[in-house]
Formats: structure tokens, C-alpha cells, sequence
């Protein structure tokens, strides 16, 4: 097979991180579960979390487990009022009707992009479109939509190099999408035609593989001479699981987390405390 992971049906889309001023915001906005929620006393010694090294806290939302769901994780960065969003992340696709039922009642701001599909924002201006269907049995998520800035040179670096397989492309559209697997969250890479800008939000996806596979990971990104941000580290979580990372960029300088799925599961079981936070 193409791509530096062995075994594609190992592949799994994890997550998508946004920062926010006031996460509760987001919860409030969505119909999504508070899954967890941790707090952290400084900076995390990987490039997760931008430039921001002091007190943080992030927290998993989604519409079920992570592991069978994909969910958004939110970072908090305490003192930090707000974030300047540029134009790296361009929305995140759903279905529900029920999530558009809600929006209209709360008077939220909805548009009509083409029949059956609706756009709004959440706090904070990130961009959600919500298609009017039932949502299918495993996950409303559809896809996470990135700005690239050259479409042929993204769709080879997470194709041929990270091993995605290329479900469609609309050249009229300029966008390619991608996934592990069938029954995953995809991802939509789309061409902006010029430089993406990645402002002060500091986006980052994340991928889960066996533990066993990142330091291959990392020595097949090296020896293609591409970006890593951060090599194999181990990352605590205060009271919970220690899991192994291994952060890239793409050619735009899309932050990629790959983290070992052993641990990942142990550290994402949901939160007892859950509805103290929530």
C-alpha cells in the first residue's frame, strides 16, 4: 500500500482542536455531549496548544464516544480574551435536522447555502454547515473542511505520504476528499488559491494509529524532508493516561497529530464528572 501507515483500517480521524475564549460557549451552541474535560497548569511540551504556555484546559464535545465518534476538542488558554481566526479551517460538515430545528427556535443566524444545506457559525465565528437529513447510525459528522493552497500538492502529501484514500475530487470546487475508512469522518482539503493563513486559532487534526507505529511515522516524514513539528514525545494528562505523539505540517502548515490508539483509548473514556462541567 502508498502512505507511511501499514495497515489503513488502523487509520482513524480522531478530532479536530479549536481554540476558544469561553468554551462553554460551544457547548451551549451545539447538540453535542461533554465527553471529558482536563485541566492543565502549563504549557504542553508538544505544539498542540500554539504559542499560549501558561494555565489551559481543553474539552472533548461530540454526538458519542470517541471511539466511535468524531468529536472537537476545545482549548481554553486562560487571560487570553480572543482568538484572530484566519482562514486555514473553513467549516465542519453535519447531518441533523434536528440540529437546524434548534437553531431555528434559539433565532440562531441560518442561511440556506443550496437546497437541504444551512450554514452558521458558532461562538467564536467558527463555520458549521448542517445538512437537513437524518443523521445516519454511527456519527452526524461528515467531514472537516482545511484550506490548502495547492491542491494537487496537499491531496499527494495526505494520499501518497499519510496514506488517505481519496474518495472524490471537484475540480469545478477545487476540493478533494479523503478518509480512512468508509463509516470515518472525512476530510475535505480545499483550494483557496493563495497562501493560508493560520492566525492565532491554531487549529490541529488529529489521527490515531497503533503506538507501534510512530516512530516509523516519523522516520518516513524525515526522510521525505517534510515538516514535524514536535518528534515522539509522551504527554501526561493529570489523573489519566499517558499517550505517545508525533505532530507534522502539510505543505500549508496544518498541524497533524498522530497519537498511539492504546493509550488514546484509555485517556478518552468518558468523564464521570461530566455533567458537573457541562
Amino acid at each position: 500500500m502508498c502512505g507511511i501507515l501499514k495497515n489503513l483500517m488502523w487509520g482513524k480521524i480522531y478530532h479536530f482542536c479549536i481554540a476558544v475564549f469561553k468554551w462553554q460557549n460551544i457547548v451551549r451552541f451545539g447538540t453535542e455531549l461533554v465527553l471529558r474535560h482536563e485541566e492543565f497548569e502549563e504549557g504542553c511540551k508538544a505544539t498542540c496548544n500554539g504559542p499560549y504556555d501558561g494555565k489551559w484546559s481543553k474539552t472533548m464535545i461530540g454526538y458519542g464516544s470517541e471511539d466511535s465518534h468524531f468529536v472537537i476538542e476545545l482549548t481554553y488558554n486562560y487571560g487570553v480574551g480572543e482568538y484572530r481566526l484566519g482562514t486555514d479551517f473553513l467549516g465542519l460538515t453535519l447531518q441533523s435536522s434536528q440540529a437546524i430545528v434548534n437553531a431555528k427556535k434559539m433565532n440562531w443566524p441560518l442561511s440556506e447555502v443550496t437546497p437541504g444545506l444551512f450554514q452558521t457559525e458558532a461562538p467564536g465565528g467558527y463555520k458549521f454547515f448542517l445538512e437537513d437529513r437524518t443523521p445516519p447510525d454511527t456519527d452526524p459528522v461528515q467531514k472537516v473542511t482545511i484550506a490548502v493552497s495547492n491542491l494537487h500538492k496537499s491531496t499527494a502529501y495526505w494520499s501518497d505520504l499519510l496514506g488517505l484514500k481519496v474518495y472524490y475530487e471537484d475540480k469545478a470546487k477545487k476540493t478533494v476528499l479523503l478518509g480512512y475508512a468508509d463509516n470515518q469522518c472525512k476530510l475535505e482539503l480545499q483550494d483557496i488559491g493563495g497562501p493560508v493563513d493560520h492566525a492565532t486559532a491554531f487549529g490541529r487534526i488529529a489521527f490515531a494509529c497503533p503506538k507501534d507505529e510512530l516512530p516509523s511515522i516519523e522516520a518516513a516524514i524525515k526522510g521525505k524532508n517534510e515538516k514535524i513539528l514536535t518528534p515522539l514525545v509522551s504527554l501526561d494528562t493529570p489523573g489519566k493516561a499517558t499517550v505517545q505523539v508525533v505532530i507534522l505540517a502539510d505543505p500549508d502548515g496544518h498541524e497533524i497529530c498522530f497519537v498511539g490508539d492504546e493509550a488514546f483509548r484509555e485517556l478518552s473514556q468518558l468523564d464521570p464528572n461530566v455533567t458537573e462541567i457541562s
